[in-house]
């Protein structure tokens, strides 16, 4: 068995960025696991191409359970399977989240992700040029800007929200995070910019970082309460590593608490309906699964829509469904295409009124079996609490006024994704539930805090084990009122600190 210092699962958002970090000492020995091969594809580095990569090689091809909150749909759940992991499919919008959102974390357990810890990684990750020297990085890695040749109908939404009164913002990710604004995406010189190009491809040559892809990690391997390596299936062949400091989950929200379980460690009464031995029982294992709800609001335009030349979404608004509430809860994403769920149809020159809500609902994940080659059970449980529905009727009727202001006069023809027609509540409900579907923002199964039901603490550590992280979108205790990309990237880089100062101590 060959031995590393660390041994990194899944070279995703967070992964590549774990990787390169530990491996910056030329004298610790890292290994990172991709279950996906390079990110190769020309797809893949084409903004406007990202929704041809769903269903493709690239893509783990998930899907969830029947949800009874949205009229009994199943729902693809593409997630990156690939260098660079979901970070090389998305749609590459990059907003960090609201200062609320990581003092949520912090007063729900999460000691030290407040705002202002987590800042200076957000700084760390970036490169931006004329923007707040106090909130936004300079020398990163990653170098996000707004479209350089923006669709006119982007403007033409701002415009919407400036005649409603909605505040503007001139970055999201500055000092005033919320009203309506450009926002900024993961494309540099009109090509995609995934943690795979920005941070692994430069330094893939190290010698002391090994890369292996086509390799799915099957199971953990424990001596004890520690976890001393990854068994893990290459060509065909079952092969192992071993970690003389730690393994770090980066596998994602629905592949942590996959392979957890798959080796023992998650809610015992579940390991024993599936025939797996416990090793450590763990509650929360798969748990508190949340992705934000979002429902398509799309209209027949009166003129040709141009082409995008980025990804789509180049503007969003985010506000505050209760003006009482600390932070925004609610997010419009306009999308300058039809974008809604496969089961309805919308006219092709139209565009979208994306409403998105932090959701109450909880789901989670589940093995089918002990097959380590069997899909997961995902049940994001959409729309079961009332709240998520009634803040969704109200994201619409929001909608439905900026897309009657005079700015949009010159485009808009006709409601398609509700029809004008249905105004009653009781056939806007049946809309909601057919018109909701995912924002592909999977969080929280691993979640960090101190309570019975969490999977790891502040410094990403699995309760009740040694020498095992996660480190991803897993582990958000609430998701981020935002697109979730920029925040699991801080992630990678603040587990990366943690380990090497864990290690120092």
């Amino acid at each position: 068995m060959k031995r590393y210092d660390y041994i990194v699962v899944g070279a995703g958002s967070a992964g590549c960025v774990v990787a390169a970090r530990l491996s910056e000492d030329p004298n610790t020995r890292v290994l990172l696991l991709e279950a996906g091969g390079q990110d190769s594809s020309e797809l893949i580095h084409v903004p406007p191409a990202w929704p041809g990569l769903w269903g493709t090689e690239v893509d783990w091809n998930y899907s969830t359970e029947p949800q009874r909150g949205t009229a009994g749909s199943v729902h693809a759940w593409p997630r990156g399977k690939v260098i660079g992991g979901s970070s090389s499919i998305n749609a590459m919008v990059y907003l960090r989240g609201h200062r609320k959102d990581f003092h949520r974390w912090e007063q729900g357990g999460a000691s030290g992700w407040g705002y202002a810890d987590v800042l200076p990684y957000f700084r760390r990750m970036e490169h931006v040029e004329g923007r707040e020297p106090d909130y936004r990085g300079s020398g990163g890695p990653i170098r996000p800007s707004t479209a350089v040749h923006p669709n006119p109908l982007s403007s033409v939404f701002l415009e919407a929200a400036e005649e409603l009164h909605y505040p503007i913002t001139a970055d999201f990710n500055g000092s005033a995070q919320e009203g309506a604004g450009w926002h900024e995406l993961t494309i540099s010189e009109g090509k995609r910019i995934s943690t795979a190009g920005a941070y692994l491809h430069p330094i893939a040559d190290r010698p002391n970082l090994t890369i292996l892809t086509g390799t799915r990690a099957r199971r953990l391997l424990f001596q004890g309460r520690r976890c001393i390596g990854v068994e893990y299936q290459r060509g065909g062949e079952l092969g192992s590593a071993r970690a003389d400091a730690e393994v770090i989950l980066c596998a994602g929200a629905i592949e942590s608490p996959r392979l957890l379980l798959a080796s023992g460690v998650g809610p015992a009464d579940h390991l024993r309906e599936v025939d797996i031995e416990a090793i450590h029982d763990l509650p929360g294992v798969g748990m508190n699964l949340h992705d934000h709800p979002l429902l398509g609001y799309v209209v027949e335009s009166s003129r040709e829509i141009p082409p995008g030349t980025a990804n789509h979404a180049e503007v969003s608004m985010l506000w505050r469904s209760d003006p009482g509430l600390p932070g925004p809860d609610m997010q419009f994403m306009f999308i300058h295409v039809p974008f809604h769920p496969p089961t309805l149809q919308a006219p092709a020159n139209s565009y979208t009124f994306g409403i998105a809500a932090v959701p109450r609902s909880r789901g989670w994940i589940k093995l089918a079996s002990a097959d380590p080659d069997q899909p997961p059970l995902i049940n994001p449980n959409y729309l079961d609490d009332e709240d998520d529905v009634r803040r969704l009727l109200l994201g619409l009727e929001r909608a439905r006024e900026l897309n009657a202001t005079s700015a949009f006069a010159a485009w808009r023809k006709n409601d398609v994704l509700p029809e004008s027609d249905i105004r009653d509540e009781a056939r806007l409900r049946e809309f909601v539930a057919r018109g909701t579907g995912t924002y592909y923002h999977p969080v929280g199964s691993c979640k960090m805090g101190v309570d019975d039901m969490a999977v790891v603490d502040s410094r990403l550590a699995v309760h009740g084990l040694h020498g095992l992280r996660v480190a991803d979108a897993s582990v958000m205790p609430s998701i981020v009122c935002v697109n979730t990309n920029a925040a699991t990237i801080m992630i990678g880089e603040r587990a990366a600190d943690l380990i090497r100062e864990d290690s120092a101590a």
